[in-house]
């Protein structure tokens, strides 16, 4: 079964790449200052998501795969009030993207197959679950971001 490793971190790879460009394609065309406003009194604003994103990505697969020494601040990615840039937030998430990319496709044969672990996602016990389950997670959010971004593109 080796042959599918390959095949399997491509499509992987390939699935966060489109998950970037479809973010991209609904945030792209916002203002920072709309990326930061928040369209209802609950829940989160884009940009937040965006750094949720980022930090999630960085740690899951950075910090505990790639060995990239990342140290996350999870509640700043819900409260930041700096209010960045949208070019910045969005950089910074591309180079997330890339290096999970990258990531998965430097997994040699077996190393989807590799333990996996982190407390806080139990559910991931190999690399390929964690990649899955952060693949899923990141989705979810930009669905979350599509339609925010109808949300405050009327407004």
């Amino acid at each position: 079964m080796p042959e599918l490793a390959p095949l399997v971190a491509s499509t992987l790879a390939a699935y966060y790449e489109e998950t970037r460009d479809k973010l991209h394609e609904w945030v792209d065309p916002l203002t920072t200052e709309q990326i930061w406003r928040k369209p209802y009194p609950y829940g989160n604003s884009i940009g937040h998501l965006i750094l949720h994103l980022t930090g999630n990505l960085n740690h899951y697969i950075g910090a505990k795969i790639a060995q990239t020494g990342y140290v996350r601040n999870r509640p700043l990615e819900f409260s930041d009030t700096s209010e960045a840039p949208k070019e910045q937030v969005l950089a910074n998430f591309d180079r997330t993207i890339d290096m999970v990319a990258a990531t998965i496709r430097a997994q040699p044969a077996a190393g989807l197959l590799e333990p996996y672990s982190d407390l806080t996602e139990p559910g991931a016990d190999t690399r390929f679950a964690a990649f899955l389950r952060m693949a899923a997670h990141a989705y979810h959010h930009v669905g979350q971001i599509i339609y925010l971004s109808k949300e405050v593109s009327r407004t």
